[in-house]
C-alpha cells in the first residue's frame, strides 16, 4: 500500500493536467515566458517559469512540466490555475459583493475612491486600482453593499481582503464587513453560560 501511495505522488498534477478550454472570443499568446490573454472584457498578462511549457491546440490549452521534481509539480498546477482564471476573467469577469453589518456603518464612492464610516473617530478612504469597477448600494432597512467587478481575480481578492481588514467580523454580534451570503460562526456571550 505504501508503495502505491509513493507511486501515486509521481503522477501528473490533477489540476495541472486538465486542459483549459478557450472560449471563441478569447486569444492566448505566449512570448518570452509571458502569457497574454485577450478577450471581450480586457487583457491580462502573466509571467511564467521557463521550465513550464504551454501549448495551444484549437480551443484547448495544455500546461506541461519537464519532470516530476517537487518544485515543478507545484508550478504545474499553479500556472494552469492562473491561466484558467485569466481566461474566465477576460471572457466573463469576476464579481464580489461585500456587506457592512453594524449600526451606523456606511459606505459611498466617488469614482474609484471608497469612503467608509465604520464607527471609528474618522472615515477610511480607499483608492481602488483602475482595473476594478465599484458600485455602492444603501437601501433602507438593509445593510450597505459594496459591489466590486474586475477581470483580474487575484487583484479583486486582494482588494476584498483589504476592505475586510478595516472591520473584521466579530463572533459575538456578527458585526463587521463580510461577503454577501457568508456564514459567520457565532459564539454565545457570558450570559449564555449561566
Amino acid at each position: 500500500m505504501l508503495c502505491l501511495l509513493i507511486e501515486g505522488g509521481k503522477n501528473m498534477s490533477r489540476i495541472g493536467k486538465l486542459p483549459v478550454t478557450i472560449p471563441e472570443k478569447v486569444a492566448v499568446t505566449q512570448k518570452d515566458n509571458i502569457v497574454t490573454v485577450k478577450g471581450p472584457k480586457g487583457e491580462l498578462s502573466q509571467e511564467i517559469n521557463p521550465a513550464i511549457k504551454i501549448e495551444v491546440k484549437g480551443n484547448e490549452l495544455t500546461v506541461s512540466r519537464p519532470n516530476d521534481e517537487r518544485h515543478n509539480r507545484a508550478l504545474h498546477g499553479l500556472y494552469r490555475s492562473l491561466i484558467n482564471n485569466m481566461v474566465i476573467g477576460v471572457s466573463e469577469g469576476y464579481k464580489k459583493e461585500l456587506e457592512l453589518v453594524g449600526v451606523g456603518y456606511r459606505v459611498t464612492n466617488t469614482g474609484n475612491v471608497l469612503d467608509f464610516a465604520l464607527g471609528y473617530t474618522h472615515n477610511i478612504y480607499l483608492q481602488l486600482p483602475p482595473e476594478i469597477k465599484v458600485e455602492t448600494k444603501a437601501e433602507r432597512n438593509k445593510n450597505p453593499l459594496v459591489i466590486l467587478e474586475s477581470v483580474d481575480k487575484q487583484l479583486l481578492g486582494q482588494v476584498c481582503a483589504k476592505i475586510r481588514s478595516f472591520r473584521k467580523v466579530e463572533p459575538y454580534k456578527g458585526k463587521g464587513i463580510r461577503f454577501v451570503g457568508e456564514v459567520v460562526r457565532r459564539k454565545s456571550g457570558k450570559s449564555a453560560s449561566k
